[in-house]
């Protein structure tokens, strides 16, 4: 009984193995990479729906001045949309992955109108990702003071 239990499993794990096809590290840094440029041009199309599949739901971003933003009040910002953007786009985007994670660092170009005005400025952010089952999620944003 226990040789065919152990038969079943292995013909089980040999047809499954194809499906749980492991990425290579090169795959998941160009994942990632095109994951988070789709991410800053949802922000700029006030794009919620792309920003919601993308944002993890216990996602928190933190400003330079200190100020933390949920997902919730993201996806209100970008439903609402506060911000209405001529540039959100990055350069010099660096991805570095380790195992399951994956930090991406750029100089990102933000010009937008508000309530306030005009605002525009550069800044250093990094988007930290993490692998889940349902794929790659950002869960943590980090961004810089504005850089004159």
């Amino acid at each position: 009984m226990n040789r065919l239990i152990f038969k079943l499993a292995l013909v089980c794990v040999t047809f499954a193995l194809p499906l749980f096809a492991f990425a290579t590290p090169a795959e998941d840094k160009a994942t990632v990479a095109a994951l988070d440029t789709a991410y800053q041009a949802a922000v700029k199309n006030n794009d919620a729906a792309t920003m919601d599949r993308i944002l993890a739901d216990d996602f928190v971003l933190v400003t330079g001045k200190g100020k933390a933003f949920t997902k919730t009040d993201l996806l209100k910002s970008a439903r609402d949309k506060d911000q209405i953007y001529e540039h959100q786009e990055d350069t010099e985007q660096t991805v570095r992955v380790w195992g399951d994670t994956a930090v991406v660092t750029a100089l990102l170009w933000i010009k937008y109108t508000n309530k306030d005005g005009a605002q525009d400025y550069k800044l250093w952010f990094s988007d930290t990702y993490v692998r889940t089952k349902s794929g790659w999620r950002y869960v943590f944003g980090q961004a810089s003071m504005r850089l004159p």
